[in-house]
């Protein structure tokens, strides 16, 4: 983006949230964050609550960022949660929490969004998934569920807004190094890693940068895409 845009970067407080906050805040933009628990992460960044399976909650937010930075013309649909267990002793609830989170709320604030987006004729939505949300995992049938949800709503989200020059794509990482992988024994890990082509898994920052390329004139001819960032695990998947 040439010029300064106001960016809204829900579940921003930590991991790939926190990294592209602040990478579009390095080059000069107006940057807000949500999260269920706001608290002071950059002086260049506002922070604002939002329970995002609450449309209420998601429409007071956007009010707050409006008044404080302007109308939102990029948004970046991160927050999410993992109820992860196999699938006989998945309760309906952990299903159901987790796809109105991931999912469902992703719809919320992208439909809140979209609205300022479409009286000035531009806009970027991108959709935080998961390899998960392309391959399956074993005890995650609910977050994959949620993810893989995101690539439909986000490619018809394309085809309907694109006409008004509105972009929208979806982001696929990794294991990505953030306190959800941290909180896995070193076992866990190291099983994770050896399944990755690289032998690594990804820093926030790297997830940042492809989410910073499709907010930038850069990435204005592409949307309805799904853009791996897992090391090779997916094999483009």
């Amino acid at each position: 983006m040439k010029e300064a845009r106001t960016v809204l970067v829900t579940g921003g407080s930590r991991g790939i949230g926190l990294a592209s906050a602040k990478l579009f805040a390095d080059a000069g933009h107006r940057v807000a964050v949500t999260s269920r628990n706001p608290e002071a992460i950059d002086d260049r960044i506002f922070s604002v609550a939002c329970d995002q399976t609450d449309s209420d909650a998601v429409d007071l937010a956007f009010t707050a960022i409006e008044a404080e930075l302007g109308a939102v013309q990029v948004l970046v649909a991160n927050a999410g949660i993992t109820r992860d267990q196999l699938l006989l002793r998945m309760s309906d609830d952990d299903f159901t929490e987790v796809v109105n989170t991931n999912l469902n709320g992703a719809y919320r604030v992208a439909r809140r969004a979209a609205r300022p987006m479409l009286r000035a004729r531009w806009g970027r939505l991108i959709f935080v998934s998961s390899v998960v949300g392309l391959l399956g995992s074993a005890g995650q049938v609910n977050y994959a569920a949620s993810k893989a949800g995101l690539i439909g709503m986000a490619r018809s989200m394309a085809r309907e807004l694109g006409s008004r020059n509105i972009t929208a794509n979806v982001v696929a990482p990794g294991p990505v190094a953030t306190e959800m992988l941290a909180s896995l024994t070193e076992e866990q890990r190291t099983a994770i890693t050896n399944q990755v082509p690289l032998g690594r898994v990804a820093q926030p920052q790297e997830i940042a940068e492809i989410i910073n390329f499709l907010a930038s004139e850069s990435g204005a001819y592409i949307t309805g895409a799904v853009i791996p960032v897992d090391g090779g695990l997916g094999m483009g998947h």
